[in-house]
């Protein structure tokens, strides 16, 4: 089970820090963070290997944000960094149980277990 937090209300230029926290081991589990804004499709924004080594970015998001993880603490998180309007969305933090160690996975349909959603709204 994971349970994302850390959304709120910012003006565009500003910070915010978004915790995905999972009720077992996370070691095994290959990671990211999805959004979906308000009448549009899901798309990916991040994703990071098990043991947190490797990530990736949508272009859209690339140098403003980064993902990290700590399996110490089962927790997978994305601080967001001058943020803008057009990044309002619910984010959604995923994840896969079938990944392998290095790799990263870019497809919703990659990962099995998903949190609920924690809504991010960017007021300009």
């Amino acid at each position: 089970q994971l349970q994302a937090s850390g959304g709120g209300l910012v003006q565009a230029g500003g910070s915010l820090r978004l915790s995905c926290a999972a009720s077992g081991r996370t070691s095994r589990l290959g990671m990211a963070w999805f959004r979906q804004a308000p009448g549009k499709e899901r798309e990916f924004v991040a994703a990071i290997n098990r043991n947190g080594g490797s990530t990736d970015y949508s272009d859209a998001v690339k140098v403003r944000f980064a993902i990290s993880r700590d399996n110490a603490k089962n927790t997978m998180y994305l601080q967001m960094n001058s943020l803008k309007p057009e990044d309002t969305a619910v984010y959604y933090c995923a994840a896969s149980d079938r990944a392998i160690l290095s790799a990263l996975y870019y497809r919703a349909s990659d990962y099995g277990y998903w949190g609920q959603g924690t809504l991010v709204t960017v007021s300009s």
